[in-house]
């Protein structure tokens, strides 16, 4: 039986590829202009489930976007970036989408559509909401709602209002979230759309709830409910019921929550997405431990959980083991109490790398992308060229011998500044190349930091740690997407990898960080990461080797004329001390942060040609004994404007 179902999903799969390649070779024989773009951008939504379920992305949007380059439409290029990263949104990789939907909002504003505007906005908004990137999430939907309202565009005003709803919920802000919800819902109404209906009586339960209005959220599940049953929508059936069984439950009439909870378990046989069902296996293993039928709620926890581990659902997983340590440890079961809860933080642990691990592939699919973007605007641009040195040949053939002087002499300075423009993008290239080497090294160097703290702390401790280390990460990855990042981004990265390593070297030092008053940190601009390896290097062949005294690390940043001046100073056991110290453990590798960091100060110095560079001074007491290290980096002076 299962042989026949696995041929007969192939079969459906081969036909839907034939299917494919079939319109697309049909949409190939078109002529090249904005209708063909608009015909590959819809035919593509016709096909998109296929390309959700399977690896590759969407090949007419594909296609759709490279024409929209070759024709300069911007509107198409808005369209495809816009569809492009809401698929990338609907397989969780919400970093790509976000900056896909960026270059949407870029394009739509080129276009000067505020439809599309709106629409770009409103979807750049959901993707930082899916990242918890909640203040982020709000400005977007709310610069939507500004331009929607300017051009009465009820659909995005329905989707920011609702979007801001729950931001609003999340942040426990309820009184602001009930008011938007309550515009969206009129809204909706006026619209005759069931669906957003349902939705927004269901937020307005889920807010009355979080101010225990118990009776009134209850009223408005119950409305929501009616609306789903009506549209036959078994999603929203399983989320009302759920609901409303958290609602009694809180209520403490167990008998009625049990019985939604059931209803909510019945209707999620008809949800594609089976962590619905063990989502509500879960939510009945709580009602039944909270009523102290522990046996009976072990049994639906572990439904929950051979569920989650047959379809993968860490998160759910997370939680399930979580319930199972609490019931334990309300029953005197302490031992097994502390083993599911070794389990929940095994998962939370895991579920953490996967962040991470999934972070490091979507900034290296953004790169992929871009550098595909750039190489198809250079073909467009050599092939501008092509056409203007014919044009540029056949005037010379008819042009009279006077002029010939003066072309040679406009086609040397020509190729003179070509060649310097060449130079200097060659320059371009290698900095951003030892750029992104910084970010591995980061990561190694860090990794190995939170290996040797999770074998010195309790777990507890280290996943704590690990949560910082991934704010860390999060931040990193943001600037050194940039050649330049603002001064004040900087520093909250630096602050934040020095209280890490100050927690994990147990506070053996102290560090100061002195802004020049006369420096506006949002103004000034300095490369992302250029600073850390100095800090790093002062850390650990300086203050963790000092024995007598607080280790002190003071950081200045001044601006002297047009360059920017770094000091690094600390109170360590100084350079001569350390190399004695690395040739005893026999530890003489040259540190690959200092040596990509010294590249990329020589580069930008090349680049700019304007002063640059590191000055290492040794310092010494007034008997002459090492007393620490300076080093001052001098780097060229960059602004915002």
């Amino acid at each position: 039986m299962c042989l026949l179902l696995l041929g007969a999903g192939l079969v459906a799969q081969a036909q839907d590829s034939l299917r494919i390649y079939k319109a697309l070779d049909s949409i190939r024989l078109l002529p090249n202009d904005t209708t063909k773009v608009s015909l590959l951008i819809k035919t593509g939504r016709q096909f998109s489930r296929y390309f959700d379920a399977a690896k590759p992305d969407n090949l007419f949007w594909q296609e759709a976007l490279q024409l929209s380059q070759r024709l300069r439409y911007s509107r198409g290029l808005a369209l495809a970036y816009n569809e492009l990263g809401t698929s990338k949104r609907n397989k969780s990789q919400y970093i790509v989408a976000e900056d896909l939907h960026e270059k949407a909002i870029k394009y739509a504003e080129e276009a000067g559509d505020s439809l599309l505007i709106s629409y770009a906005f409103n979807n750049a908004g959901v993707d930082c909401r899916r990242q918890d990137k909640l203040q982020q999430a709000f400005d977007y939907h709310l610069h939507a709602l500004k331009i929607a309202e300017a051009v009465n565009d009820v659909r995005n005003i329905c989707v920011a209002t609702n979007s801001i709803g729950n931001i609003q919920l999340t942040a426990e802000n309820y009184d602001d979230a009930i008011k938007h919800f309550d515009r969206a819902l009129q809204l909706e109404e006026s619209s005759n759309n069931d669906l957003g209906v349902a939705i927004n009586l269901g937020n307005l339960g889920y807010a009355y709830q979080g101010q225990s209005k118990l009776d009134l959220a209850v009223q408005y599940y119950r409305r929501s409910l009616a609306v789903n049953l009506k549209i036959d929508n078994p999603t929203g059936m399983a989320i009302c019921y759920n609901a409303l069984g958290a609602a009694y439950k809180e209520k403490k009439d167990y008998a009625t929550a049990m019985d939604y909870l059931k209803k909510a378990l019945a209707v999620n046989d008809k949800v594609a997405d089976k962590i619905h069902v063990a989502e509500s296996y879960l939510n009945i293993g709580k009602l039944l431990s909270a009523q102290g039928k522990h046996d009976e709620a072990r049994k639906y926890i572990q439904q929950s959980v051979d569920v989650s581990t047959f379809w993968g659902f860490k998160s759910m997983l997370m939680e399930a083991y979580k319930a199972l340590a609490a019931d334990y440890r309300s029953s005197g079961d302490f031992k097994r109490s502390m083993d599911a809860a070794d389990k929940s933080l095994l998962y939370k642990d895991s579920i953490l790398n996967d962040k991470s691990t999934m972070a490091l592939t979507q900034m290296q699919t953004i790169y992929e992308v871009d550098r595909k973007d750039n190489q198809i605007k250079t073909l467009e641009h050599d092939k501008m060229v092509n056409e203007l040195r014919t044009k540029r040949n056949v005037v010379f053939t008819f042009a009279l011998a006077g002029f010939l002087l003066m072309a040679i002499v406009g086609g040397f300075f020509y190729i003179r500044h070509r060649n310097l423009e060449a130079n200097k993008q060659t320059l371009l290239l290698e900095l951003n190349s030892l750029r992104s080497q910084m970010n591995p090294h980061f990561i190694f160097n860090s990794l190995s930091s939170i290996h040797r703290y999770i074998w010195s702390n309790n777990q507890e401790e280290a996943s704590d740690y690990l949560t910082k280390f991934s704010r860390l990460m999060r931040l990193i990855l943001d600037n050194t997407q940039h050649t330049f990042v603002a001064l004040n981004k900087e520093i909250e990265s630096l602050k934040l990898y020095l209280d890490l390593e100050s927690l994990r070297c147990n506070g053996i030092f102290e560090y100061y960080i002195h802004i020049d008053p006369a420096i506006n940190d949002e103004e000034v601009l300095i490369p992302p990461m250029i600073l850390q390896p100095y800090v790093e290097n002062a850390i650990w062949h300086g203050l963790v080797h000092k024995q007598a005294d607080k280790g002190m690390l003071h950081i200045e940043i001044v601006l002297k004329a047009r360059s920017l001046v770094c000091t690094i100073t600390d109170n360590g056991i100084g350079r001569k001390k350390a190399m004695e110290i690395k040739e005893k453990k026999g530890k003489m590798h040259n540190s690959v942060g200092m040596k990509v960091t010294e590249g990329r100060i020589d580069l930008i110095r090349k680049i700019n040609n304007k002063d640059a560079g590191v000055i290492v001074t040794d310092l010494e007491d007034t008997a002459g004994q090492p007393a620490g290290t300076k080093v001052t980096i001098i780097l060229p002076a960059e602004f915002i404007f």
